[in-house]
């Protein structure tokens, strides 16, 4: 097609998330399989790389905006911009999910945390009794000193006993098929359910040598 040399993009392919070291593809494809295609950069400066007419650029490309271009009858066409975006991520997903406490009674606040270690971008997905009515807020915190982490907190205001259940974390990883979940089991009780009798006085003697026994009665 003379009037769009450029197979149109859709705006998932613009964005371009590459591991440290890795090879990326900048998908600009042409509908002339014979057109002559330039890469440029962000300072519109000529950069060399293997053209595969049905993929698009493949190379080693730092982080930062790329456009491509292309002539047809004297006229110049240029292409979407394309985003690369370098990450630090490992073949694993090392996950941990921790509750500072896993029993609740009513009103109070839980709080779960599911943290994700050496990976900068994951899809992370919480499945949790309240999920239905978005109950939940969450929070995210990247940590990169003194290592990579993000720290995913999961906060239930004013918890009911309708809050007891799976609290599951699922982390996906960004650019392979990696998937690590981790849960921990949470319980709401209506109320405190411990009554404690205790059968002597607040103040005991005891003689030298005397053994006494001390008697709790606990329901």
């Amino acid at each position: 097609d003379p009037d769009m040399p450029f197979v149109p993009s859709i705006p998932e392919d613009q964005f371009i998330l590459v591991e440290e070291g890795d090879p990326a593809v900048i998908p600009c494809r042409t509908s002339d399989p014979d057109a002559q295609v330039t890469l440029v950069n962000s300072l519109d400066k000529s950069v060399y790389a293997l053209y595969d007419t049905k993929q698009g650029f493949i190379g080693n490309f730092p982080a930062g905006s790329y456009t491509c271009k292309t002539m047809v009858k004297g006229v110049e066409f240029k292409s979407d911009e394309f985003l690369i975006y370098i990450i630090r991520a490992t073949s694993q997903l090392p996950v941990e999910i921790e509750a500072l406490k896993t029993v609740y009674k009513t009103g109070e606040t839980i709080v779960v945390t599911c943290v994700v270690f050496d990976n900068e971008v994951v899809n992370l997905q919480w499945n949790y009794p309240g999920k239905v009515k978005e109950k939940g807020l969450i929070k995210l915190d990247d940590i990169k000193v003194p290592s990579q982490k993000l720290v995913y907190t999961l906060t239930i205001p004013e918890a009911s006993v309708k809050d007891t259940g799976d609290y599951e974390c699922t982390a996906r990883h960004a650019t392979k098929e990696v998937k690590e979940n981790k849960k921990v089991v949470i319980t709401v009780h209506d109320k405190g359910f411990i009554h404690l009798e205790p059968q002597f006085s607040p103040l005991e003697a005891v003689n030298l040598h005397e053994v006494k026994n001390f008697v709790v009665d606990v329901q």
